[in-house]
């Protein structure tokens, strides 16, 4: 709801599921399956640790840190944040392919300002 004295269009209307899904599909298809990137100093201390330590190579460490910052972002809501900002649903709903409206049935009933008696009639 725009607040007095702001355009509507300062209160855009969030994307929704299909954009989401669209995006996703989008950037995967995008994405190189091989990535070069360069290390400042302190990341390449960092991996030569790991790799070191672990007795790994240094694509699968990076592979686990990335798993790790994903599962990170999941676990503490920070997803879930960014999507909701955005898209306007959440990492669950993505995965479900519907809304928490769409799961509970939310607009499937009657609504109050309808008047309809028959509403509990069996």
């Amino acid at each position: 709801m725009p607040e007095r004295g702001l355009p509507a269009a300062a209160f855009p209307t969030p994307m929704g599921l299909d954009d989401l899904t669209d995006d996703i599909e989008a950037a995967y298809t995008d994405l190189p399956t091989e990535v070069a990137l360069e290390l400042d100093e302190d990341s390449r201390r960092e991996l030569t640790m790991l790799t070191t330590a672990l007795d790994d190579d240094p694509e699968d460490v990076l592979e686990r840190a990335l798993h790790l910052f994903f599962q990170t972002t999941v676990d503490t809501g920070q997803l879930d944040f960014h999507l909701r900002s955005t898209y306007d649903v959440t990492y669950d709903e993505y995965l479900s392919g519907m809304t928490y409206d769409e799961m509970t049935g939310a607009g499937a009933f009657p609504q109050a300002q309808q008047n309809d008696d028959r509403r509990y009639q069996f």
